[in-house]
């Protein structure tokens, strides 16, 4: 560790990262939010550097502090609020949000997702595949490049949802259209895409128009709370269910088994949380700077929702492994073009998603998530 006026604490293993504590103020950030919130926030306002973000992520998570006295604790914490002085009281970084409102209502569920995909849809495209897929490649069965891996993916979903010419298919939570675009053109199915944001909604319309299946895929914005009563016979949720809580699972299934014909199959493909114990909502970096509420539950909760919902269930099948491997080559894209991203987002932005994308990775490196297809049927 290095500190702003030139003392240091050396490692004690090799190859060890280094912290760089740039400004009195970090220490108020780890004093005023002990643990990854305070750290997180010194390390997007710029007064917390490292020169290995991967390895001092590991060192974050792995490192297993020496066991101290009580007066060595008193000792320690007397001496940063003295060395903290200086930088005064910290301001939280301006990206830092908390939403307002009932957990997981329209409303409040419309405001987050703004806050994640309003960064900008050019933002996106610079680390993402030509298709714009924002949710897990599977490069398992073969794939060796992102783009194919994705493709890999849109297709094995319509297979899962054994798609044929004429039928009608709800996408929830369609992205920038990429699914979309995929059945109507490779399957000729007519598709509903519902998203809550209007900048992604444009975007995935004008892929649409150059897809050249306008007549196909009409792309909404909507909450799939508020979809009038129809009739679909498949429907698609890809990284969305991950986003509505504990608290409207229950409500999710039952409208997604009302929105669906008897006989029509529903492919829920989300993050899930390997620990029941786990409280997402805890997350509190995650939660403030990357996707407000997002709330990955444990798969045995969604199978739980989508039973009681009157779905048969018909096959799960894991891509935990896949994840890791799709972050790494999203963390790679964006470490690219950080000078675009800097001029689309802003510094703290982008440090923000650099620090995201990678401790998202890890989490399926170390088996805290994974992802699930669950494959389930409204009965006849």
């Amino acid at each position: 560790m290095r500190f702003w006026d030139g003392g240091a604490v050396t490692a004690t293993v090799a190859d060890a990262p280094t912290f760089f504590v740039r400004r009195p103020v970090a220490l108020g950030h780890f004093l005023s939010a002990p643990g990854t919130l305070g750290l997180g926030r010194a390390y997007v306002d710029g007064s917390l550097a490292v020169d290995d973000l991967d390895r001092a992520l590991l060192v974050v998570d792995e490192f297993d502090p020496p066991a101290l006295s009580v007066t060595d604790r008193v000792r320690l914490g007397l001496a940063t609020a003295a060395a903290a002085v200086p930088g005064g009281l910290p301001r939280r970084p301006s990206l830092e949000r908390t939403l307002n409102g009932q957990l997981h209502s329209a409303e409040r569920d419309a405001e987050a997702v703004r806050y994640h995909y309003d960064v900008g849809n050019a933002f996106f495209a610079l680390f993402l595949d030509e298709s714009m897929t924002y949710s897990c490649a599977i490069f398992s069965k073969g794939a060796q490049t992102l783009e194919d891996a994705q493709r890999v993916k849109r297709e094995l979903v319509a297979g899962k949802l054994e798609l044929a010419p004429g039928m009608r298919v709800l996408d929830v939570g369609c992205g920038w259209g990429s699914f979309a675009i995929h059945a109507a053109r490779e399957h000729g199915v007519e598709v509903l895409g519902i998203t809550l944001s209007e900048p992604q909604a444009q975007l995935a319309r004008e892929k649409v128009a150059q897809a050249g299946v306008e007549d196909q895929v009409e792309i909404r914005v909507a909450d799939y709370r508020r979809l009038p009563r129809s009739s679909f016979d498949a429907i698609a949720s890809i990284g969305m269910s991950e986003h509505v809580g504990e608290r409207q699972i229950d409500v999710y299934a039952q409208t997604l088994f009302g929105l669906l014909r008897p006989g029509g199959v529903l492919l829920n493909h989300a993050i899930a949380a390997l620990d029941p114990a786990h409280e997402p909502l805890e997350d509190l970096f995650s939660t403030r700077y990357v996707f407000p509420d997002g709330e990955p539950l444990p798969l045995s909760r969604v199978q739980l929702a989508v039973e009681r919902a009157g779905f048969h269930t018909l096959g799960v099948e894991g891509f935990r492994e896949d994840y890791a491997v799709t972050l790494r080559h999203w963390a790679q894209r964006l470490d690219e073009h950080l000078d675009e991203a800097e001029a689309l987002a802003g510094i703290e932005r982008t440090r923000v998603w650099r620090l995201y994308l990678r401790a998202a990775g890890q989490g399926f490196d170390a088996g805290l998530t994974a992802v699930y297809q669950v494959r389930a049927r409204r009965p006849l």
